[in-house]
């Protein structure tokens, strides 16, 4: 193999940072650009540095501080970009297992931990069902007696999953269920391979019942759902995966998100079916979906959802301003919603200056001074009712001239 001396490594020494994370992200990221760079040309060489990143992770980020989160999400993106590299490499299975050693190796030490879900990725580790056959060899006796009746449930070991993923990529189905049903309790993290096994097997009926049948208190039932919803959508059943389970495999971070990715998947169905269903999925909060049917070109569905429930005024005061010209039937919903929602309370630390904005945007929207005059009266309206004192200090001159 061609000699490289890798920038990456003398960054990535034992203890290598302080408490603070901003900097081992960054150089987890510079890390990575580098190793992808050299796979371009030589992947093989940049297998080699995936595998030497892995093994250095945990050690130098012993005492950075992980509390917020941010530090483990950079080392998980971290492996999701790297596995692929060391999977793909094509190289003699001595190598290949030099390179599985290194990194059960460091498994066993990833004390914090920081690279456990490289379990996970252990199938695709092995390359070949062979070469994953043996290690779910190495990992079977220790698993199976953790897992007898007799053994304390009390016990931990690093290779559980991995060898689960060995058994997954060997093609040993039946022996993974046997093994699952072994199991001292019912955990999704552990029984989605049974799910996987079931349905490689082909029996997709039987591996939708075994994932609902995985469901707990504890259990994310998202993952469940995006489980159950690509077996059937893999089935050519996409009526029942919608209608099952769309809404809650694809929850987002956002609502706008959340539409967005069922309206990516399921092309076939009309915007507004996907919205309005999405909307009845959340009673009391149907305001929520505002950003979502603005961002589908649902505008009528957008102003009554503006004014029906409670809209966070800023995005409502945002889209009057920017459709006050292309949409102002629209617009003028949003920005009257805005100053509505404003004097009922709503809204995060809203100031003058919001008021303000909403009521330029409104008067913008208002095409014709006709149409003006009778927005400037509903406003008066919405000053002098009940909780309205607030609007109506800040826009006491507006309204008098």
């Amino acid at each position: 193999m061609t000699a490289h001396k890798w920038q990456f490594t003398a960054r990535f020494r034992r203890q290598a940072f302080g408490w603070r994370s901003d900097l081992p992200i960054k150089r987890i990221r510079e890390a990575v650009k580098e190793i992808k760079q050299v796979a371009r040309k030589e992947p093989v060489l940049a297998a080699e540095g995936a595998v030497t990143l892995l093994v250095k992770l945990s050690p130098a980020l012993e005492q950075v501080d992980s509390s917020s989160g941010a530090l483990g999400s950079a080392v998980n993106r971290a492996i999701g970009a790297l596995v692929p590299i060391i999977a793909k490499a094509d190289v003699d299975t001595p190598l290949r297992e030099r390179w599985l050693d290194r990194l059960w190796e460091a498994l066993q030490e990833d004390d914090m931990p920081y690279i456990e879900i490289l379990g996970d990725h252990w199938g695709d580790l092995c390359a070949t069902p062979a070469v994953a056959s043996q290690w779910a060899d190495e990992f079977l006796p220790v698993l199976a007696s953790m897992w007898s009746p007799a053994a304390p449930r009390h016990g931990y070991f690093k290779g559980t999953t991995a060898c689960l993923a060995s058994l997954y990529a060997a093609g040993r189905y039946r022996e993974l269920l046997a093994l699952l049903d072994k199991a001292p309790f019912k955990w999704w993290h552990d029984r989605r391979w049974g799910v996987k096994a079931l349905a490689a097997m082909g029996r997709k009926s039987e591996a939708i019942r075994y994932a609902e049948d995985s469901r707990g208190l504890n259990d994310p039932g998202w993952q469940i759902a995006q489980a159950c919803e690509s077996i059937l959508l893999s089935s050519g059943l996409a009526d029942e995966a919608y209608r099952r389970y769309a809404i809650e495999a694809n929850q987002g971070t956002t609502y706008l998100a959340t539409f967005r990715a069922i309206a990516r998947k399921y092309p076939d169905r009309s915007a507004e079916k996907i919205l309005r269903d999405l909307i009845a999925s959340t009673p009391g909060a149907e305001g929520k979906w505002f950003a979502a049917a603005k961002d589908a070109g649902l505008f009528a569905v957008a102003s009554e959802l503006a004014t029906r429930s409670p809209t966070d005024p800023r995005t409502l005061t945002r889209a009057a301003r920017d459709y006050a010209e292309k949409q102002p039937d629209f617009a003028l919903a949003a920005g009257l919603a805005a100053l509505h929602w404003i004097s009922q309370g709503h809204g995060y630390e809203i100031t003058g200056a919001d008021v303000i904005d909403a009521y330029s945007a409104v008067m913008q929207a208002a095409p014709t001074a006709d149409i003006a005059a009778g927005v400037s009266t509903q406003i008066r309206a919405m000053c002098a009712a009940p909780g309205g004192e607030f609007l109506r200090a800040v826009l006491s001159r507006q309204l008098s001239s």
